[in-house]
Formats: structure tokens, sequence, C-alpha cells
């Protein structure tokens, strides 16, 4: 494993002016940039005739193409709500380490966009692609919404009433549980999985783990009902489904048999959270096996984020932006995650950086797909390196707000 004693003496400046570089990449181009699942927004969807097997088809050539065929489909760059929730979580972190205005001022116009761009279907605070997204999994139709997007854009709102104390961020909060509570769940003898959508059961995960962490951290800032037994019910299905080796599957159906770097990353983040919030020791070893297995083999000796644990192709903006959060989220508890979240970050900035401040895609290996993203590279990547940024300038704390009555540890010191 990696060790590094001193940071580079310019990285910190790196850091920064690829943080810069990004954003203003982002701002000028006015928050809009692709996402990868937006292939059904082209004009050929009308051909698909709403058919989930010519959808796919469609989302996957657009997904996988090395090349960038949107402008030829009628795809135009659009904003991400996920995209937006993180720049507006970048700038907060940046906000907190500098106490630059100008951060804050960013970061609220973020903010209330998001609270103008919900979901429509629903009540509650919830946001979804604007798009259909289909995938193995089915069909999550445009503006549906969807526990990953909601609950990531919950953690940034979390930050921001920490870090603002403005009240009604309390309130899109306190929103964000009672949706999260009104999911189906599928009931077993070893936990419940809370719904990656609200219109059917769908067991993943990340996402259940997601919703768990999300609520434990309500139940201590607004005193939700149900919310920490349901949280706690969340870890136990997910937990207790963790390989001996500290893996986990995407999901437990036949279909969902694969581990990755990002989804893995999600994980561990959230059951930290859980740990945190709750002050439930009981998954101290979950996390431990989790964190051990993440990084063993999800990166490369020269700090080339993986994407799967037994491939390294393709090469995603997506796994660096996560694998540099994850690893400064740890870096308290862990001495390899810091060094091996600042090797992450030069190599990303070395090699997915363009020029003009966009990260790149994905390297397919034998191909760079260029395409700019808003959530996948730009929107990640900024949160990140706002979050590593926070660490390198505050040795003494992991940088992160979690609500928590207890601190947590993973026991590698």
């Amino acid at each position: 494993m990696i060790r590094m004693n001193t940071l580079p003496p310019d990285s910190l400046d790196k850091f920064q002016r690829s943080a810069d570089a990004v954003a203003k990449w982002v701002e000028d181009h006015n928050y809009s940039a692709y996402d990868p699942g937006d292939g059904n927004l082209s004009f050929l969807h009308a051909l698909t005739f709403d058919v989930l097997m010519l959808e796919r088809i469609l989302g996957q050539t657009v997904y996988r193409s090395p090349f960038n065929l949107r402008p030829l489909l009628g795809i135009k760059p659009h904003v991400s709500t996920k995209g937006m929730g993180y720049m507006a979580w970048g700038y907060t972190k940046l906000y907190a380490s500098t106490g630059d205005s100008v951060y804050a001022s960013r970061a609220t116009s973020c903010f209330d966009w998001l609270i103008e761009n919900k979901s429509p279907f629903y009540p509650q605070y919830a946001w979804g692609n604007n798009f259909p997204f289909c995938t193995r999994g089915g069909k999550t139709p445009a503006f549906e919404p969807i526990v990953p997007w909601t609950t990531l854009i919950g953690q940034a709102f979390i930050e921001a009433h920490a870090t603002f104390r403005d009240p009604k961020y309390l309130d899109v909060i306190d929103s964000i549980a009672d949706w999260l509570l009104s999911l189906p769940r599928e009931r077993t003898e070893s936990g419940t999985c809370i719904s990656y959508v609200a219109f059917k059961q769908n067991s993943i995960h990340n996402s259940n783990m997601l919703a768990g962490a999300f609520l434990a951290q309500a139940a201590t800032l607004v005193g939700k009902p149900g919310a920490l037994d349901a949280a706690r019910e969340a870890m136990v299905y997910s937990c207790s489904r963790q390989g001996s080796d500290g893996a986990w599957m995407y999901g437990a159906a036949e279909k969902f048999q694969w581990n990755d770097n990002f989804h893995t990353g999600y994980n561990l983040d959230c059951l930290k959270r859980y740990i945190t919030a709750s002050g439930d020791r009981s998954f101290d070893t979950n996390l431990r096996k989790g964190f051990e297995f993440f990084k063993s083999h999800f990166f490369e000796e020269d700090g080339r984020p993986k994407y799967y644990d037994n491939k390294t192709y393709p090469t995603d903006s997506q796994c660096a932006g996560q694998a540099i959060d994850t690893l400064t989220f740890f870096s308290d508890d862990d001495r390899d995650a810091l060094p091996l979240a600042i090797k992450v970050a030069n190599w990303t900035i070395d090699h997915m950086q363009d020029r003009d401040g966009h990260f790149y895609y994905r390297d397919l290996g034998w191909a760079m797909a260029k395409t700019p993203m808003l959530h996948w590279g730009q929107g990640t990547i900024f949160k990140a390196l706002t979050h590593l940024l926070g660490r390198l300038r505050r040795p003494s704390t992991g940088g992160e707000v979690v609500a928590s009555p207890v601190a947590v540890g993973i026991g590698s010191r």
C-alpha cells in the first residue's frame, strides 16, 4: 500500500487550480453538459415506441460510444440535478475552507435552483433525471426521483445547513426523509431494503445504504420518527450480504453480480455516516473490511483508479472523483487514505483534465472518451477536490460535516 509522509510542495496549489478550472468551465457553460444515460433525449427516441429493449439499445449506444454522438442525435447540453447538487456541495466546502463569500453566493444559488427544480411528481423534495433512463433494472421515467440522486443532493443540504444555518435547508432535509420513509421496502429475516425508486421495489445496495445513512442523520437533525429504525434495518440488509472479503455486489439479484469502485465508495461513506450519526458500532467490522477491500482492489500503483475490482478499464471520471472523496472522508481513520487520495487526485488531473478545465468522461484503454458530463466528471470531481483541499487545510479533521453524537474509527491507526 502507498505511503506518503509529506505533501508534494505544489500539490495544494495544483488541486486549487484544478478545482477553479473545472468550476469555471461549468459556470461558463451555464451548468449545462451531458449525462452518460441521456441517450433517450434524442429525436430517435420516438422510434423506440417506448419499448424498453429499444430504449436500452439507444441509451447504451450513446452511453458507450467513444465519440460524442449527442450533437448528431439532437441531444443538447442540459442541467443535471445531481450535477448541480455536487457543485453546490463543492462551493460550500470551498467557502468553509477559505471564507470567500463568492463561494457562499454560488452555493446558495445552486441550492435555490435545486429547491425550485425538485421532481413534480411528489410533494416532498426528491430529484431524478430529466430523461427516461433505461437499464437492466428497468425504466425510470423522466423526472421520476431516485434514491441516489435524492440522498446525495440531500447530503449537500446537510452540509449547507451546518455551514450557513439557513432553516429552509433543515426543512428540505425533513422533507427528503419523509419521501424516503414512504418508499417500498423489501422485508427479509436479515434486514429491510429501501427501494431505489418509489413506483416499484428495486433492491440495490448502494441506494439502500444511501437512504439508511440519510435517515440516520435526519433522525439526529430533525428527530424524524421511525428514521433511525429504518436506517438500521437498511444497514443490516446490506451488511449481512457483504462478501467475506469485504466486497459488495451491486445488488443481491443474479443480474447485479458485480462490484465497482464508485458504488463501493458510496457504501463505505454511507456506513460511516450511519455509524457516526447513530452511535451504533455493530457494523465496525463491516466498515473495516469494506475499506480494506476498497484500498487493495480499486487502484493501480501510480494512482489510476480502476472501475472494477478485477480489471482497470474503463478508467472512469466518476470512479476517480468518488475515490478521492471516499479516501479523504476516511483520512482521519486510516493512515493510507490521505496519501492515496493525493495520489489519485494527481493522477486524475494529469491524465483526465483538459486544458479548458473539464474532465474527460472515461479512458477505454484504446480511446479517450472526452465528452463533458456535468455530474459524471465535473461535479463529482469538483466536490472531491474541494473536500481534499479542506482536509489538507485542516489536517486535524476529515472535512465532512456529519450529524453525529459520536466519532467513528476503523481501527487502522
